[in-house]
């Protein structure tokens, strides 16, 4: 079942660390894996154990056959799966412990103090583990990005005028489900008129009009990977404020497209749709970063794509491209692909048109 582990292994050997120990969702995801909060996993130079209690056991000796599976009861020993840990350190002469910094918290640091091993807390190196994606996650990736585009198509067969940001909230959540995804990669970004000015807006009961802008962000999770799409349609010809702004913006997603490449700095991509949307007056209305790193998570996944990254692009990166405007009291346009470096190039995943998505008034 666990995946990756050699690759896991050369990390450790390359830094010069004993073990890692993991226990966010995200890298067992990765790994494939238990996800269950009791799972953990270490990994050592020779060997992966999956650390669990008794409410995994039955289902690990049913999945899990590449990890050595080691039960733990806190509930009779009284102790944490720590005493595990420290067990199997002892065992193979352990002297370092890689851990994820951004999952320790203080009282848990200063129990692995407590092992006697130095400690190495790992942050960008982590992320890194997973920046550049293999055949598998690519073709995982496609098939979540393709069933992405078939929900949003069915989503705006169903908007009129009168419907409220809930509704078309909903409609994406059913459509997504029926489909197959696990769950929703964030919570859905559903906003409409002038509320389309708010980058990260919830839905409300906004009712929608014609001639304005209807913005939808979303991405699901299927078979641990997820997306990341957002569009924005109108109910009849958009009025010319939003022309407008939704032609720069396309002209920017389509700069930032063409600059990411293997060799260039992420930087420099953010700069190549910046400064489009500078050069036509509205640079003050794009206060967030080109985009973001994609895979098993939708955040804390490289690259990124931002004024002050310094990641150097490479073949089989994986990131969304999404410039947007939001000009308080008129609204906003965002238009957002996920992307993928082949053969040195970047290659846009999803499928659904950025021409405008003019629908019925009805």
């Amino acid at each position: 079942m666990a995946k990756r582990i050699n690759k896991i292994q050369s990390f450790l050997n390359e830094k010069g660390i004993d073990a890692l120990l993991l226990t966010s969702k995200t890298m067992k995801k990765w790994m494939s894996t238990m996800l269950g909060s009791g799972c953990r996993v270490l990994m050592t130079q020779k060997q992966g154990y999956l650390i669990l209690d008794g409410r995994y056991i039955t289902e690990a000796k049913e999945k899990e056959h590449d990890l050595e599976i080691v039960l733990h009861n806190p509930h009779t020993t009284g102790q944490s799966y720590l005493a595990a840990v420290s067990k199997i350190l002892q065992d193979e002469h352990c002297h370092s412990l890689g851990v994820e910094a951004s999952e320790v918290l203080v009282k848990e640091y200063q129990k692995l103090q407590s092992l006697n091993v130095d400690i190495h807390l790992l942050d960008d190196d982590i992320m890194n583990l997973r920046i550049i994606k293999d055949e598998e996650e690519i073709k995982a990736m496609q098939t979540c990005i393709a069933l992405t585009d078939e929900i949003y198509a069915k989503v705006i067969e169903k908007i009129h005028v009168g419907m409220s940001e809930y509704e078309i909230s909903a409609l994406v959540q059913y459509y997504a489900i029926a489909a197959g995804a696990q769950q929703m990669s964030f919570d859905t970004v559903v906003t409409s008129g002038e509320r389309t000015a708010l980058p990260h807006g919830r839905p409300t009961d906004r009712k929608v009009k014609a001639h304005e802008p209807i913005m939808i962000d979303f991405g699901i999770q299927y078979e641990n990977y997820q997306s990341d799409m957002t569009r924005v349609c109108f109910i009849g010809e958009p009025a010319y404020e939003y022309k407008k702004i939704y032609d720069v913006v396309l002209k920017a997603q389509l700069a930032g497209l063409d600059a990411i490449q293997s060799g260039v700095k992420a930087s420099d991509v953010d700069l190549a749709a910046r400064t489009v949307i500078e050069e036509a007056g509205y640079g003050d209305y794009f206060d967030h970063g080109l985009g973001h790193g994609i895979g098993v998570t939708d955040s804390g996944e490289g690259p990124i794509l931002n004024s002050t990254s310094s990641t150097i692009l490479k073949d089989h990166m994986m990131m969304s491209c999404e410039p947007g405007v939001y000009v308080p009291g008129l609204g906003g346009i965002r238009i957002e692909d996920d992307v993928v470096i082949i053969d040195g190039k970047g290659i846009p995943m999803n499928k659904t048109t950025k021409d405008y998505i003019i629908l019925e008034e009805r």
